[in-house]
């Protein structure tokens, strides 16, 4: 069964840290483009950052430049998301979602193969 399964969310306090991991199961990443995206309560679900195949090309929205990186392990067959400097604001469901190609980019909206199924990020004091 192909599955991407998302884990390291949590409670965290503003200012804090957490870092996600989007695992594959099923399948090898080494021929997908990683997107995270997240969802707020009450609005659409929205990229967040990505990641090429092979690591060399990445993403992010303006709302997390600076303080998220996202990188991966092929040989783990992970990929991760690290959150800095977390506000409120960036409380939401985070997912992960694979993209088959091994061409320098990622995306972060349409198209995405396989998603999973989230895991929870709250900031809040």
């Amino acid at each position: 069964q192909l599955q991407l399964v998302e884990s390291g969310g949590g409670l965290v306090q503003p200012g804090g840290s957490l870092r996600l991991s989007c695992a594959a199961s099923g399948f090898t990443l080494d021929y997908y483009a990683i997107g995270w995206f997240r969802q707020v309560p009450g609005k659409e679900r929205e990229g967040v950052s990505c990641i090429s195949s092979d690591g060399g090309t990445t993403n992010y929205v303006d709302f997390v430049k600076g303080r998220f990186t996202i990188s991966r392990d092929n040989a783990k067959n992970t990929v991760y998301l690290q959150m800095n400097s977390l506000k409120p604001e960036d409380t939401g469901v985070y997912y992960c979602a694979a993209w088959g190609s091994v061409a320098p980019m990622c995306r972060m909206g349409y198209g995405m193969d396989y998603w999973g199924k989230g895991t929870l990020v709250t900031v809040s004091s």
